[in-house]
């Protein structure tokens, strides 16, 4: 143990130029991720702004048992879960594929082409991606005439004023923006396997997809069980932007997540206490569903995080 430690130090020391680039991201995750956690007390207490927290009078669990009985409350939760879990089942294979057939390109300027054009509706705004979405599926829009020119449809439909199509909508909106950035991870561990195993597969007489599921598949499931694990343990959040641009009265039903609930609790009706004790059960939730897909991956796969 304490020849493991010492070649450790000899390590950073050796990199020192390398692990200082580092300390940046260290100080500021401890500024916006580890102070603010501070004020999760507030949830235990009648906050209000116009006096110093300490001031404030315990309350205890009183807040914990308000938002139990609200039917807002699990009304986000089925919202912010059926959304999740459409994008876990149904989206999250997507980047794996996508990767998978990019590395069978042998093009290389058309794969990196591809690429390019794969990563650039990730670094659009939601603001901006968002208005283009409502533009794409109101009257007269891109999924109107589309579905009218196939014959699906006879007519045009306001598709985000439908409250039924809400949850797909989110999850195609967040396919077509988020899906070739995704991909970056798995594109990385690819490049890492050995070729020499390509060429032995090869000569043993395994095809294309035999190679690609035997060699490649394999190689990378690591990643895949790691970032399965993050998922499942983040079902609780939303991404906020994308249903804070996306959402309307019409449709407020089924768009309502658990984000925008604590959202409208918080700063819009300023219920600073009671908005920050449904953030606190959120994330003590979250925890569990991190140690149980932990469990179960290493379970199933014998990969996991810890």
């Amino acid at each position: 143990m304490f020849q493991q430690r010492t070649g450790l130090v000899k390590s950073l020391l050796r990199q020192w130029q390398l692990q200082s680039m580092v300390i940046p991201g260290i100080i500021w995750m401890f500024i916006f991720c580890y102070i603010p956690m501070l004020w999760l007390i507030i949830g235990f207490m009648d906050y209000s702004i116009a006096k110093p927290m300490l001031q404030s009078p315990f309350v205890g669990l009183k807040h914990f048992e308000e938002f139990i009985g609200d039917d807002r409350f699990w009304r986000s939760i089925r919202n912010t879960l059926g959304m999740s879990a459409i994008k876990l089942v149904f989206g999250f294979p997507i980047p794996i594929f996508f990767a998978l057939l990019l590395n069978e390109i042998r093009s290389i300027r058309f794969k990196r082409t591809v690429q390019t054009i794969s990563y650039l509706p990730h670094f659009i705004a939601w603001t901006i991606f968002g208005g283009i979405m409502l533009n794409w599926l109101g009257e007269g829009g891109v999924m109107n005439q589309l579905m009218m020119g196939l014959g699906i449809q006879e007519r045009e439909i306001l598709y985000n004023s439908d409250p039924k199509y809400f949850w797909w909508i989110t999850y195609f909106s967040d396919v077509l923006k988020e899906t070739g950035w995704s991909a970056i991870i798995y594109i990385a561990a690819i490049a890492g396997i050995d070729p020499a195993l390509y060429e032995a597969a090869e000569l043993d007489g395994a095809n294309r997809w035999q190679r690609m599921w035997h060699i490649t598949v394999q190689s990378i499931r690591p990643t895949i069980a790691i970032l399965f694990i993050l998922a499942v343990a983040g079902m609780l959040g939303s991404n906020f932007e994308q249903i804070f641009m996306l959402k309307n009265n019409m449709n407020m039903r089924m768009a309502e997540s658990l984000d925008l609930y604590i959202y409208n609790m918080g700063l819009v009706s300023g219920r600073h206490s009671f908005s920050t004790a449904v953030l606190f059960a959120r994330s003590i939730v979250a925890l569990g569903l991190l140690f149980l897909a932990n469990y179960m991956s290493k379970k199933l796969t014998g990969d996991s995080i810890f």
